[in-house]
């Protein structure tokens, strides 16, 4: 019976996380939506309320329109005009006590993961950790820069390596780049073989790490 349970498990926990996940994001979609109707009615004439209000129960329309927004502000971004205007909002950012310090270490963090001519995260790699002997998988996040290179000879690397199974959380560490071995597997294999505490096989499935512990 315990054989049928894991194997009826396998099957359902799959779906059930994925439309736990989708059911997430859709109802923070539709907030971030609830929120915007409602500070377009507290300007607008209230002779317009009751159209903006309908507009609550449309099923979908939060995704549609969150969708198009960003589709819109990669657009207007991407201009020389956008640009400019994006520059004299960070400046904006910038002056405020408090909100300056948050905004520009998000700003630099997300600017660093999700630039397309970056090579933070786009890089799996074999480390030694938590001491000589041991290894786990890290991913190349950079090299030192500032202050630090300067304590550092010859060539290093930063790396971020994930915990287990969560990999939102883990430790950052800088180290020669002789003692990094570089992966053939894609970051989205080496991830899945974080997560999966070494059940799936890079490359492969559940039935393939089988064969390799037997």
């Amino acid at each position: 019976m315990k054989k049928y349970l894991v194997a009826g498990l396998l099957v359902w926990l799959p779906l059930a996380i994925t439309i736990w996940v989708l059911s997430w994001l859709l109802g923070a979609l539709d907030g971030v939506f609830a929120w915007l109707l409602s500070a377009t009615q507290a300007v607008l004439p209230e002779s317009t309320r009751a159209g903006i209000e309908r507009l609550r129960h449309i099923p979908g329309l939060s995704v549609v329109a969150m969708v198009g927004g960003l589709l819109l502000t990669g657009v207007f971004a991407a201009n020389m005009v956008g640009q400019w205007w994006l520059r004299q909002w960070d400046k904006l950012m910038g002056k405020i006590p408090i909100v300056k310090s948050i905004y520009s270490s998000v700003k630099q963090v997300s600017d660093t993961l999700f630039s397309s001519n970056g090579n933070a995260f786009r890089e799996a790699v074999l480390v030694q950790y938590p001491h000589a002997g041991s290894w786990t998988i890290a991913f190349v996040t950079g090299k030192p820069g500032g202050e630090v290179a300067q304590h550092l000879a010859g060539e290093w690397v930063g790396v971020y390596v994930p915990t287990t199974p969560n990999p939102t959380s883990g430790f950052f560490l800088m180290l020669p780049r002789a003692d990094v071995r570089a992966l053939k597997m894609s970051v989205d294999e080496a991830l899945k073989y974080v997560i999966s505490m070494g059940v799936v096989a890079p490359g492969g499935d559940l039935q393939a790490a089988a064969v390799a512990r037997n």
